[in-house]
């Protein structure tokens, strides 16, 4: 396996590998974010590749990848927008379930049990790189991030979306989703592993990324919804960098 996957942090996503399509069970907050995320990564893509979010399949065209898809629930929109996916993820017993799902679901996705340095040295490139919720669970931020760099062809975009570490995310992604709420098992996040966004932006730098954007996703309990901020960034939020290297 690569140097940057951290196999405890493996086995815990393999152990709930069968519940991710299920609304209700261990992934219900990704679920309960997915309308946002969604919405912030077509924006995102459509504005960095001159595509109408009206027509029909405004991807067509893209290819896309997505590191750590889990069961897919990222890639199967993806797909629906006419984007020619690959979904990767370390976690092996997470690929069965996403292919079935998507067999069932009538789409064609590329899953692979791989990591992204693999998909790097054997020069696979892409438009654009989904990199959500994964970084904070790698062993190393700045390989990992310069592996996903790699992936982009010149002028890619690479989308990324991770935890703050602060007092509020411990108390929120730690105490109340794990520890009060139990959505997730205890252990699913360690705080230390948490990146600030000034930290994420300079890693991202050094891979040979440029990071343009950032924003919050802000959970509301007295909604129970969640929204995107352009001010709070202090539990969830997401980046979008390009990949500045010139075309060949």
């Amino acid at each position: 396996m690569s140097v940057t996957v951290d196999p405890s942090e493996i086995a815990k996503f393999e152990a709930m590998s069968a519940e991710w399509w299920d609304p209700h069970g261990k992934f219900k907050p990704l679920h309960m974010m997915n309308p946002v995320r969604l919405d912030y990564i077509t924006r995102q893509v459509a504005g960095e590749y001159g595509r109408d979010l009206s027509a029909p399949r405004p991807f067509e065209g893209l290819r896309i990848v997505d590191i750590g898809c889990g069961g897919g629930l990222l890639c199967e929109p993806m797909a629906r927008l006419g984007a020619e996916v690959v979904g990767v993820d370390a976690a092996e017993r997470n690929i069965p379930v996403a292919q079935l799902h998507a067999e069932q679901s009538g789409l064609e996705i590329d899953y692979r049990h791989t990591t992204a340095e693999a998909l790097a040295e054997a020069g696979e490139r892409f438009d654009v790189v989904l990199n959500m919720e994964v970084v904070e669970h790698v062993a190393d931020p700045l390989a990992y991030l310069t592996a996903c760099r790699q992936l982009l062809k010149p002028g890619g975009l690479h989308l990324c979306s991770t935890i703050n570490r602060n007092a509020k995310s411990f108390a929120m992604a730690i105490v109340g989703a794990e520890w009060v709420m139990r959505w997730l098992p205890k252990g699913t996040h360690e705080w230390s592993k948490f990146i600030t966004p000034d930290e994420l932006c300079e890693l991202m730098r050094k891979a040979g990324l440029d990071p343009v954007d950032r924003k919050g996703y802000v959970f509301n309990p007295v909604s129970w919804s969640w929204s995107i901020s352009d001010r709070d960034l202090s539990v969830n939020y997401v980046t979008a960098a390009i990949n500045p290297e010139p075309a060949a």
